[in-house]
């Protein structure tokens, strides 16, 4: 007899989901996808969906230990971005 397989959680996450993952409003996050300020995503036929992983990473970039930090890059606002 085998032995039961792990549990798996979803590994991608549609918008709502994704939203919820990070704290934001999906709206917010369909801006940021608008923009190119967010985290990366795939088209799978007519859906898109956000690997788990990549929101981490995504949110990872805005990490500080204090006012100070200069950290490892900046999360743009949901707006486009001027260069």
């Amino acid at each position: 007899m085998n032995p039961p397989l792990p549990a798996l959680g979803p590994r991608y996450l549609r918008t709502p989901d994704a939203a919820l993952h990070l704290g934001l409003s999906a709206r917010t996050l369909e801006k940021h996808r608008c923009y190119g300020t967010g985290p990366a995503y795939r088209k799978l036929g007519g859906r898109v969906v956000y690997g788990i992983e990549d929101l981490d990473a995504w949110a990872e970039i805005g990490r500080r230990s204090s006012t100070s930090d200069p950290g490892k890059g900046t999360v743009h606002p949901a707006r486009p971005v001027r260069r």
